[in-house]
């Protein structure tokens, strides 16, 4: 039956194959571009305006034919969607027209495509970027063998561009004549610079900018006119920048800040239905709400507003305002709206804002299979009790635990088979302002936060040991854009506890002086800082990810220690009755995801990171160490099972987890993501990296990085994989596939895995690996 079905399915699409079979009369089939020639390319390269015109008239040509290879518009693969397209045209049967819809692709037409009208499109882009006597022509070139098949070549010329020449700004009310000129640095068209209608419109958002942070709340970008004269002077540009005539007076007056009206809203609104509205009155403030008691601070909501009365109206601070109310993560919904008084200069203030619920659960699961027998579950709880205090704070309490266990492997007696397991616990308490003694009131309008946190993890290696980490960290956030992200952790204490160890694993430990050195029980005092660049939540075509972070540990306390005579480099200095750990450590991740269509993007990552021990440290504690694999690293292993380097546990301990941590970490990820059907996504990815030691360790040979064994030491693998996108869930099946591992198999030669043998592993996870 099988076979049959597959012999009608080939003979169906071979029946399909000729392209053109329903194209209409009078039409043709576009097969793409053929070429685009331009005349006078050093014309536009020799700036950024002319790249960026030649780049959107570019834009402007492209259409994918049918068959498109990524999205180009002249390379053409098999057009396989025409093809069923083709096949099932006149089906009228229900799986025939599933056929249709699903996986057909109508033909891209020559009428559709109207290359004549995308040549005049171009056309005003070059002007749009000063290209006055610029032309973009189209010619239609039929294929030979089939008269419905045609491509096009788009033939462009440049000329010189136009430059600007005078600019002159007249026509403004006094105090907006004095705010464009004390700006005149700012500018954004400049004489001798080539003209862009781009820039023009950008220095009429400037000036619509700089005039509403300072008053003008009815000015709007429209309201300036940009006029250029191109024939007085040829090749230049005389610009005029002027306010529209007949602007009403309320648009060329500024205003200020009059009462500030904030109405909370509750979220169970039905409860307090029957219960009066109460106010709270200050000086220029009210504050309305209902029930016993204000649901938030009437403090807490005036530190997270930007605005004050008597304050001149600021376009700025209002956006600050809706930015740190949704920040602060306690409202479902706010509204901000401004009641001009009369005929007077002042506006006042009114917020409206409903509270969220009170409660936020959240839970994360993932699978892990490997063919080295290895399968396990992990899984994140997290509950979050929002406004805790009616101050805006959050109390979060999260809960991890995660199992591994090994089915069989050849050598391995039951009683040897590993099974590990990790569980944990964290509570954090976060404030939405800094707590920083003496500068509470400089700070006050500082977009930030507060965090408190104590944790414990236990990690069991059965028959190996058992290891408790505990601690607690304080941490500021500090948001100085909306893209950007400081947190400063000036304290963060953990400690180190081994218990239970075995014999098996106090041998190992025994011969491996760094594994010792890692192990034991020690303290850790350190501190943090991180940066975080995050876009992916604007309107940017592509989305960029960056965090970087570097911690140091130990140093003040070795301070303290030299203060009281014990030197710098002295070793096994005590605290709390345990060594304390010394090291710097930095990290750098960075992503990018760039998308190509709506249903098709390509996804990168790059990871690096680099740990030192020093002073009363030879060796980094285990749980700072790198290690690399997993459902969100180099997919085809599981998590510790590639390097430091080439080298390779023995069989013997290849299942403690002891050995494949490093002190160096370089990481790369690309990910091609494409639509499937309705909510179903594919992937095709590949990953590559591996962790090393920066300090050689005779018990791990070829575990020290060198540039003679930089490329073979890179593990690499492919794969590919599923996700179903529910937006608010994202749930993902990954198939890892290994093409090379840094230390030695079974096989030969680079491609040393066999991708459905040892090299084989599969991941459920929920989200996105990055």
């Amino acid at each position: 039956m099988r076979k049959t079905v597959t012999y009608l399915i080939m003979a169906t699409l071979l029946a399909s194959c000729s392209t053109t079979r329903h194209i209409p009369d009078g039409e043709q089939l576009y097969t793409g571009i053929k070429k685009i020639e331009i005349d006078g390319e050093k014309v536009y390269a020799a700036s950024s305006t002319g790249q960026q015109a030649m780049e959107e008239v570019v834009a402007a040509l492209d259409r994918a034919p049918n068959g498109a290879i990524a999205g180009s518009s002249t390379y053409r693969g098999l057009p396989v969607g025409l093809w069923w397209y083709n096949a099932f045209y006149n089906s009228k049967g229900r799986i025939g027209r599933w056929f249709f819809e699903t996986f057909g692709d109508a033909p891209v037409l020559m009428s559709d495509v109207n290359p004549e009208l995308r040549a005049q499109v171009a056309n005003n882009i070059l002007k749009y970027y000063g290209y006055f006597n610029g032309s973009v022509t189209e010619k239609i070139i039929t294929d030979k063998r089939n008269s419905k098949k045609a491509k096009v070549i788009y033939n462009i010329t440049l000329h010189k561009p136009y430059l600007y020449d005078s600019i002159q700004y007249r026509g403004f009310t006094g105090k907006a004549d004095s705010l464009i000129k004390a700006t005149k640095a700012e500018r954004l068209i400049r004489k001798g610079e080539q003209f862009s209608a781009t820039a023009i419109n950008s220095e009429r958002e400037r000036i619509n900018t700089l005039l509403r942070n300072n008053g003008y709340y009815y000015y709007q970008p429209t309201f300036t006119r940009i006029l250029a004269d191109t024939i007085n002077t040829p090749g230049y540009a005389q610009m005029r920048i002027e306010p529209q005539a007949g602007l009403a007076a309320r648009n060329n007056r500024p205003y200020t800040i009059g009462n500030i009206n904030i109405h909370i809203l509750r979220n169970n609104t039905a409860q307090y239905a029957g219960s009066k509205n109460d106010t709270i009155r200050r000086s220029r403030f009210s504050y309305i709400y209902n029930g016993e008691k204000p649901p938030v601070r009437p403090g807490t909501m005036l530190r997270n507003i930007y605005m004050r009365p008597g304050e001149l109206y600021s376009q700025e601070a209002q956006q600050k305002t809706v930015s740190r109310l949704s920040q602060i993560n306690i409202f479902g919904n706010s509204n901000i709206t401004f009641t001009p008084r009369g005929e007077s200069d002042t506006l006042d203030l009114n917020i409206m804002a409903q509270l969220d619920k009170p409660y936020d659960f959240t839970f994360e699961m993932n699978v892990t299979s490997k063919s080295n027998n290895q399968i396990g579950p992990g899984s994140i709880i997290s509950l979050s009790r929002k406004n805790l205090f009616r101050g805006g704070e959050t109390l979060t309490m999260s809960l991890k635990g995660s199992y591994e266990w090994q089915t069989k492997d050849e050598g391995i007696t039951d009683k040897d088979l590993l099974n590990s397991w990790e569980m944990g616990a964290d509570v954090s308490l976060t404030f939405p302002r800094l707590f920083l003694p003496f500068f509470q009131r400089r700070l006050m309008r500082i977009p930030s936060s507060t965090s408190l946190r104590v944790y414990v993890n236990r990690l069991n290696r059965s028959g190996f040991f058992r290891m408790i980490h505990l601690g607690g960290d304080l941490s500021y956030k500090i948001y100085t854009k909306s893209t950007t992200t400081h947190t400063i952790t000036p304290l963060r204490l953990t400690f180190d506890l081994l218990r239970d160890t075995s014999e098996k694993f106090d041998e190992i430990v025994a011969n491996n002086r760094s594994l010792q050195n890692s192990f034991r029980d020690q303290f850790i005092p350190a501190m943090q800082y991180t940066f975080v660049y995050d876009n992916t939540k604007t309107r940017h075509r592509n989305k960029s990810y960056f965090e970087g972070s570097i911690t140091a540990a130990g140093n003040i306390t070795s301070l303290a220690f030299c203060a009281f005579g014990k030197g710098w480099n002295q070793k096994d200095k005590h605290l709390f009755e345990n060594p304390y750990a010394q090291f710097v450590k930095l990290t750098a991740e960075l992503r990018q995801l760039y998308r190509i269509d709506r249903n098709n993007f390509i996804a990168t990552r790059i990871m690096a990171g680099i740990l030192h021990s020093y002073g009363n440290s030879e060796y980094a504690p285990y749980s700072e160490q790198f290690y690399i694999g997993g459902a969100n690293s180099l997919r085809a292993f599981t998590v510790r099972t590639v390097g430091p380097g080439s080298f390779h546990p023995a069989k013997e301990t290849r299942y403690s987890y002891l050995d494949e941590t490093g002190t160096l970490k370089l990481e790369a990820n690309i990910e091609y993501r494409f639509r499937i059907i309705s909510e179903l996504h594919g992937a095709i990815f590949v990953d590559a990296g591996n962790i090393w030691l920066t300090k050689k360790d005779e018990s791990r040979p070829g575990g020290e990085i060198t540039m003679k064994d930089f490329a073979k030491d890179i593990a690499l693998n492919t794969g590919f994989g599923v996700r179903y996108d529910l937006d608010f869930l994202v749930l993902r099946l990954d198939f890892g596939l290994g093409l090379h591992a840094p230390y030695k198999t079974n096989k030969n030669g680079y491609f040393n895995l066999s991708p459905f043998g040892n090299g084989f592993a599969w991941h459920f996870a929920i989200g996105y690996p990055f």
